[in-house]
């Protein structure tokens, strides 16, 4: 099935038939709204920014002041970016069938576009929190033409610590309670689509065939497969902005038949 109405339309039915569909979405998703990707080439944060220096907890006991200037660098960024077409039809298609989203990604354009149940598995880019007794924080104002390697001072929590982001930096667990809710998700799902992501990154990749194992139609949507194929039952070739708009149109014209 090559034909983008008719694998819409095929889904759509898939969806609208659906106890519980889960969204699994990765970096790819995000770059379409302009935020850089960590593995994206010539054009990835890792190909410009040491991770070692800037993403560990290394990195953050031997130079905080860098590693924070890093980060608010990049939360002026998430901040200047949009939720595109494909975010919208998530939160869209959610008011239509039961959606739980579980992404890879940090930022908040998930939730900006509307969507509601939103598991981040990697932690939230401004969920700030102490370094030391791991209370929330709010976030301080926004960055103004700073540069990416510009120092600046962590906020000091009243314990004594120092506020950081509220990502999982290389060598740290992922939160307990989001990948417990990822699995259950996974292993609870219809229809999984899975978004963006390269299929590289454990354990997130390996959620997929989790749920295909539970009985889930697996369905890829991303220019270049990520997954082989026989770990999903369908790869849609094509860009997260291009295909949920239409899967989400799909969707509201069968249950308009349906019900008319």
């Amino acid at each position: 099935m090559h034909d983008r109405s008719a694998i819409a339309t095929a889904l759509a039915a898939r969806i609208a038939a659906a106890h519980r569909v889960l969204v699994l979405s990765g970096a790819g998703m995000s770059a379409e709204s302009g935020i850089a990707t960590f593995r994206g080439g010539d054009h990835g944060l890792w190909a410009r920014f040491d991770p070692q220096a800037l993403a560990t907890p290394e990195a953050w006991r031997a130079d905080a002041p860098l590693v924070w200037g890093w980060y608010r660098w990049r939360m002026a960024g998430v901040r200047d970016a949009q939720p595109h077409a494909g975010h919208r039809a998530i939160a869209a298609m959610a008011s239509r069938a039961e959606i739980a989203v579980v992404t890879q990604n940090v930022d908040d354009l998930h939730e900006r576009a509307g969507s509601v149940d939103v598991v981040h598995l990697h932690g939230e880019l401004f969920a700030l929190r102490c370094d030391r007794c791991d209370m929330r924080a709010g976030e301080p104002p926004p960055r103004v033409d700073a540069a990416a390697t510009e120092r600046e001072t962590p906020p000091a929590c009243v314990c004594g610590g120092r506020v950081r982001p509220g990502v999982v930096w290389f060598g740290e667990s992922l939160p307990e309670a989001a990948w417990r809710r990822a699995v259950a998700h996974a292993g609870s799902s219809d229809v999984v689509l899975v978004v963006g992501t390269s299929g590289l990154v454990q354990p997130a990749a390996s959620l997929p065939g989790l749920a295909r194992r539970a009985g889930a139609f697996v369905v890829e949507i991303n220019p270049q497969p990520g997954f082989r194929a026989d770990e999903v039952d369908l790869h849609w070739r094509d860009t997260a902005a291009h295909a949920l708009p239409e899967l989400a149109a799909a969707l509201d014209a069968q249950l308009a038949e349906a019900s008319g």
